[in-house]
């Protein structure tokens, strides 16, 4: 069983942001904020696996996907171009 447990160091959150963002000074993009969301759920699914039991975490874990789903869905909507070029550089689906 691999432990994927990894602190989100200020360090890591701020080169995922330079790998996603779109121009200088850009952090709030879509792109920007499902790289983020992403790297929190992939945080806690293995946190949960681990923890059956803890059901506060899991619930954490399913507002983090809605959320990133949501965001995902109006990525769809404005580009997408954008979107497509997003989940195949995160590994999302298919």
């Amino acid at each position: 069983d691999q432990h994927f447990l990894i602190e989100i160091t200020k360090e890591l959150k701020q080169s995922t942001i330079k790998e996603y963002a779109i121009h200088e000074g850009d952090v709030g993009s879509p792109e920007v904020q499902v790289a983020i969301l992403t790297l929190r759920i992939k945080n806690l699914t293995s946190h949960v696996k681990e923890n059956k039991k803890d059901i506060h975490s899991k619930r954490g874990l399913l507002i983090l996907v809605e959320k990133r789903r949501r965001i995902l869905k109006y990525l769809r909507r404005i580009s997408e171009e954008r979107y497509q070029n997003l989940i195949k550089r995160l590994g999302l689906r298919k």
